[in-house]
């Protein structure tokens, strides 16, 4: 059953006579300039899984003050994703929706997080993603990245999708790259490095991918400037 989405509270425009938030916004603008972080609060943002990629994404896009992201996935964070995913030992064994969201709080609290406890189904797809105009594919199988970039471009043909996928492993780091796959599409990793014995998913490797899908993401909120 699809979980309710949780929304927390923003402080929009950002309340500035609060000294942490004003802090923080000076700061962001500051690094970032006014006119670029005002886009940047007003970035909407669904990911689609919690894992290496997805909480490395979330977090991501958290530190530069994206206003608004929607946080999908139905599992609980495991041992084995402390490796390379954005959780703690304390984490494991709590919903990932619920952990990332307590870990960006602590990053940045006057932005708005809503969780979605689900698994992503072609029924359910629309009310898990939302109106966000930039979705994220994190999932870790490709029959569930294959499932939901071909719903997204049934369901959300206007919506920005992008994906991940060949990470595993370490090194080669130049065959990672950015492929537009179609003008709403956009596909990050080697697209080759499946994960094997001796070359599983490691966070280095995941964590250039993750970049560079947050990257994309925040590039596609500032109006695509340059080049990808």
């Amino acid at each position: 059953m699809l979980a309710a989405a949780e929304k927390t509270a923003i402080l929009t425009p950002w309340n500035t006579s609060d000294p942490v938030a004003g802090a923080i916004y000076s700061a962001l603008c500051e690094r970032h300039g006014k006119k670029v972080q005002e886009k940047l609060d007003a970035g909407f943002v669904t990911i689609c899984g919690l894992g290496g990629l997805g909480s490395n994404i979330a977090v991501s896009l958290a530190r530069i003050g994206v206003g608004h992201l929607r946080l999908i996935d139905f599992d609980s964070v495991d041992w084995t994703n402390l490796n390379r995913q954005s959780y703690f030992v304390e984490h494991v064994g709590v919903k990932k929706t619920d952990a990332l969201k307590g870990f960006l709080m602590k990053i940045n609290p006057f932005l708005t997080y809503e969780t979605v406890t689900a698994r992503v189904t072609p029924k359910n797809l629309a009310s898990c993603v939302g109106d966000a105009p930039i979705i994220c594919e994190a999932f870790d199988k490709a029959d569930q990245k294959a499932m939901l970039a071909h719903e997204v471009r049934r369901q959300k043909p206007d919506a920005y999708l992008v994906s991940g996928s060949g990470m595993a492993g370490f090194g080669k780091t130049g065959l990672m790259k950015v492929r537009e796959v179609s003008p709403h599409f956009y596909l990050c990793g080697d697209s080759i490095s499946a994960p094997k014995p001796g070359a599983g998913l490691m966070a280095p490797r995941v964590a250039i991918c993750s970049a560079m899908m947050a990257n994309i993401v925040t590039w596609l909120l500032l109006g695509k400037s340059g080049a990808c």
